[in-house]
């Protein structure tokens, strides 16, 4: 899957999230108490620019004057003293929110693209602290239907119970966070093997707590989850890397049983990687085939699909007609607009 990643520090110095914190000044009294329930005061910080040094809860922050030209603030530096900054979209001056604040600039942010579906990855901690965010982007006007989708995952926790947090590196160096916190769990590089077997290792856990969904809304332990990947298969390490590619049942039992050797895909970016010789790993509940691909062939349409590759052999229960309709049942226009990818397989 094709991703690019972007720090705090980039998005927070980016013209559109600051044009969306300068709209949130505008309503701020509205917003203050869901940004910061136990005392109303947003916590907005702004560096001094002789040393860098910001106040953690912004007690002596203050914003002076907003206007077409940005945000004016105030603070107080203990080394330096009475300092001034603006905020505007194009020339800047840098910003840093609380993470509740963050966050909602962020997901009102976001709201505002309509042609893309943005789903917010969580910690199973943010649960209560997302009842605030959206308490905030109601404050703001956000349609109902422009609200996020949301994920949370469990939360890992130390021996006390409480959260396993990097600020435990601060703390214990890379040596360990305490009690059944093993280095990697820290430090992914202390991991004592390759980086494909940390990702294996992971991705077989992530497949185990989702066999049972139950499992995916509670919190382990770090002993807990060093138990369970311990227990993972000795032949993991060596195990055939192959892409998981979900299929309806009608078509996994043709794909199993030899007779179906062409699956037909849209050219989705991730799908473009897939080449001559890359295994795929076709699945349907708990079943599982691994397959190697033979040959990758791009079509604009699926009539022109149709028109050079074998109906029998992407699905020999139909013919050419009956397959087109239900595979334009599947995928709407806009979807085929992007290509269409016809990928000849065999079984391992």
């Amino acid at each position: 899957m094709e991703y690019s990643t972007e720090t705090y520090t980039d998005q927070q110095a980016g013209p559109a999230f600051c044009a969306e914190f300068l709209r949130t000044l505008e309503v701020l009294d509205d917003l203050k108490w869901w940004l910061n329930p136990s005392t109303g005061v947003v916590h907005t910080r702004l560096p001094c620019p002789e040393c860098g040094w910001a106040e953690k809860r912004a007690e002596r922050t203050r914003l002076v004057r907003l206007d077409d030209d940005g945000a004016l603030f105030s603070a107080v530096c203990h080394d330096h003293g009475d300092y001034e900054l603006c905020i505007d979209p194009v020339d800047g001056g840098y910003l840093d929110l609380a993470t509740l604040y963050r966050n909602v600039v962020k997901e009102r942010s976001f709201a505002r693209d309509t042609a893309t579906l943005h789903v917010m990855l969580k910690g199973g901690d943010w649960a209560f602290g997302c009842q605030l965010v959206d308490g905030a982007l109601a404050a703001l006007g956000t349609p109902a239907g422009s609200m996020p989708v949301r994920i949370f995952t469990p939360q890992v926790l130390s021996d006390t119970g409480g959260k396993l947090s990097k600020s435990l590196i601060r703390a214990t160096g890379t040596a360990g966070g305490g009690p059944g916190v093993e280095p990697w769990m820290l430090v992914t590089t202390d991991w004592p093997g390759t980086t494909d077997q940390y990702v294996d290792a992971l991705l077989w856990l992530v497949g185990l707590l989702l066999s049972d969904p139950k499992h995916f809304f509670r919190s382990f332990t770090a002993t807990e989850l060093g138990r369970l990947m311990a227990s993972r298969p000795a032949n993991l390490a060596t195990a055939t890397r192959a892409r998981d590619m979900p299929i309806y049942k009608r078509y996994y039992d043709l794909i199993a049983n030899g007779t179906k050797t062409i699956e037909v895909r849209v050219a989705y970016t991730s799908m473009l990687r897939i080449k001559p010789g890359s295994q795929i790993r076709f699945t349907c509940r708990d079943e599982a085939t691994i397959t190697r691909v033979k040959r990758v062939a791009r079509y604009s349409s699926f009539e022109e699909m149709f028109d050079h590759e074998s109906a029998e052999a992407i699905n020999p229960t139909a013919g050419r007609a009956e397959q087109l309709r239900a595979i334009r049942d599947i995928f709407p226009p806009e979807k085929e607009a992007l290509g269409v990818l016809a990928i000849e397989i065999e079984k391992v």
